[in-house]
């Protein structure tokens, strides 16, 4: 198996799958055919058909694949264990139903870390039981997914949320037994962070099972931290630009991937304002082109 490109419903702007300025679920699949891709994640759950028959006719009709699906829930918060149990559940069920492979963890954006987003220094810190709690939780998900559903369970680090700067991911990985967590590296987020995915790949590239594809605008990103921006403002500011526009070395990552005989799907992450001046096809179709130009086949 080659690599392959997919793209995700971020990319449309969903991010919440009850969010009313939602496109239909239907555009999104039309609209990521359209743009040349073989492969869509499955969103927050809730937005795709949860019924397998409906989900599988549609992916069908349009020659697609599911790829994965991300759990953005609340990690962090002891009192919202239901809430991210329930969510784990049904997304490994909607992907084991596709045969999706990859289920992906992220800690939703904490009041607490919010405005610290891209400043390392500042950020608060659980203390050593709310630290072992967040991890537990996790080891529990990562455990649903990889041996009841037989998915690969992944930690994505994220802005905002309490897994997202290096020495974190850095932890978090040392906590949790291979087997059970991989790392599915996000090339933007890693930036947003403040270090580099290409020397975090050369570190960690055995225990990184997946890649989404996103690309930063660094005047942008400047601006978004100084200022304490939330994510979504800084989303809606265009901190994600088109793959090729920003920092993130794609023909470096490129190499990384071959060179470590990678093989299966690379997903396109572009999170837009699904109410902004953004046009998600013509983004969809750019970053397809340009993934196309340094070798992405």
């Amino acid at each position: 198996m080659a690599i392959k490109i997919g793209n995700a419903p971020c990319s449309w702007g969903v991010e919440f799958a009850d969010d009313p300025r939602n496109p239909a679920w239907t555009t999104v699949l039309d609209e990521c055919k359209g743009a040349g891709f073989d492969g869509i994640e499955l969103g927050p759950v809730g937005f795709l058909p949860e019924d397998p028959a409906v989900l599988a006719d549609a992916l069908s009709a349009r020659d697609l694949s599911l790829i994965g699906g991300v759990l953005f829930r609340p990690f962090h918060d002891p009192d919202k264990w239901d809430d991210v149990l329930d969510g784990a559940v049904r997304t490994c069920k909607a992907l084991k139903a596709h045969g999706a492979r990859h289920f992906v963890l992220i800690d939703s954006i904490a009041p607490a870390r919010a405005p610290t987003a891209g400043r390392a220094a500042e950020a608060v810190q659980m203390d050593a039981d709310a630290c072992a709690g967040f991890v537990d939780r996790i080891r529990q998900v990562a455990k649903i997914g990889s041996e009841e559903y037989g998915l690969v369970t992944s930690i994505h680090p994220h802005a905002g949320g309490f897994c997202d700067f290096k020495p974190e991911v850095e932890r978090l990985l040392d906590a949790i037994d291979a087997n059970l967590l991989k790392i599915c590296l996000d090339t933007g987020h890693s930036h947003y962070a403040g270090f580099d995915p290409v020397a975090f790949m050369k570190t960690h590239m055995e225990r990184i099972s997946y890649i989404h594809f996103k690309d930063i605008q660094p005047e942008i990103k400047a601006r978004v931290i100084e200022n304490r921006t939330n994510f979504y403002d800084a989303c809606g500011q265009g901190i994600f630009c088109n793959l090729g526009d920003g920092e993130t070395d794609f023909p470096a990552v490129r190499q990384l991937l071959i060179d470590a005989q990678y093989e299966g799907w690379c997903t396109v992450e572009q999170d837009c304002d699904p109410a902004g001046d953004t046009s998600p096809i013509s983004d969809a179709r750019a970053n397809r082109s340009y993934l196309q130009s340094i070798g992405f086949n």
